[in-house]
């Protein structure tokens, strides 16, 4: 009974310890390079300008693998958990392929 309310208290409390440390470290180390009078610059990350058009077509991709696994459980002897995995992660790799190739044509 114990291990029921503790394991879960436990995650939850390990997921806010470690992002608590990345926070506190992070503004540590922009401190310590403002004090050395270097730019704080080295921090910021440059947006790629479609991760919408990413995750779009990543869930498309995801959805038509659930309903290919649907088909395929359906029209084949294969087991339903190998089905729907197999065609998920096809077609979201698909999507995300093809997400490559429409962000290579956009930047060009």
């Amino acid at each position: 009974m114990a291990a029921d309310i503790l394991v879960p208290i436990g995650f939850f409390a390990s997921v806010v310890i470690v992002f608590w440390l990345f926070i506190t470290n992070r503004n540590k180390e922009r401190l310590a390079l403002i004090e050395k009078g270097a730019d704080a610059s080295l921090f910021t990350v440059k947006r790629q300008g479609f991760s919408a058009l990413k995750f779009g077509t990543f869930f498309i991709g995801i959805a038509i693998g659930i309903l290919m696994g649907n088909i395929l459980k359906n029209s084949t002897d294969l087991v339903e958990p190998v089905a729907y995995f197999s065609m998920i992660f096809l077609f979201g790799g698909i999507g995300l392929v093809i997400n490559h190739f429409l962000d290579k044509k956009k930047t060009e």
